[in-house]
């Protein structure tokens, strides 16, 4: 049976990067397993961002309101929910998700079955690996959520991810709103979900600016650290 996959790519402002990042999303080849469909959640981008993926053959969704990208990927969930996708893949809309990437996180759910396979940059070190500053953070929340759930994901700030219909489901009821990939390891970890990691090659932003600047990285780690821990000792 062909699985269908909802691959949902979150934009605030991308009108540097959307237009390459779909192209090379509707050319990609991949298995006749699987037949892909693209949905673009426009987070109420004031650039040329939903204007542009318009003249695409893919869905545009766009919010009345910015809800950033915990919300803007909520709406995507939902939306592969409803129209019963088996699968959903998050690509960033920044560029730094290449679509050629795809094969490896299928590959992964085909071997192990897991509800959900995040794209690593860090198991081999292989392509872009970001700033020293930021690979510490990762490296700390890879420890925080090791010791919160038990399991080592070592890019647990990747937002390259696949997700199967149980995950789908429980991210539909709910997901973190802000920076949610680190806190969403420790909701779907309680909730019985296996999640697998998978090496993958990405590129640094190819446009754009990140939502996490220098002055609050700090703040980003606290304030999601906070979030962390309240998922952990939630019922």
């Amino acid at each position: 049976m062909v699985k269908k996959i909802l691959v949902i790519i979150p934009c605030y402002n991308e009108e540097e990067t959307i237009s390459a990042l779909l192209d090379e999303l509707i050319s990609l080849q991949i298995s006749d397993s699987f037949k892909l469909m693209i949905a673009v959640i426009n987070d109420c981008s004031t650039d040329k961002t939903p204007f542009l993926a318009e003249k695409f053959p893919v869905t545009v969704i766009n919010l009345p309101v910015n809800l950033g990208i915990g919300g803007a990927m909520q709406t995507g969930y939902k939306y592969a929910l409803q129209n019963n996708f088996d699968l959903a893949i998050q690509i960033d809309g920044d560029g730094q998700h290449p679509p050629n990437e795809l094969y490896k996180l299928l590959e992964c759910w085909q071997k192990t079955n897991a509800n959900i396979v995040i794209g690593s940059r860090f198991l081999y070190k292989q392509g872009f690996q970001s700033s020293t500053m930021r690979r510490w953070g990762v490296k700390y929340f890879h420890w925080l959520n090791h010791f919160f759930t038990g399991i080592h994901i070592y890019d647990s700030t990747s937002g390259f991810r696949l997700f199967d219909r149980r995950a789908i489901s429980l991210a539909v009821k709910h997901y973190p709103d802000e920076y949610p990939e680190p806190e969403s390891i420790i909701l779907f970890t309680k909730s019985g979900l296996k999640i697998h990691e998978t090496q993958v090659i990405m590129k640094e932003r190819q446009g754009g600016k990140s939502s996490i600047q220098h002055f609050s990285q700090l703040y980003y780690m606290v304030k999601v650290s906070i979030a962390m821990f309240f998922s952990y000792i939630r019922k």
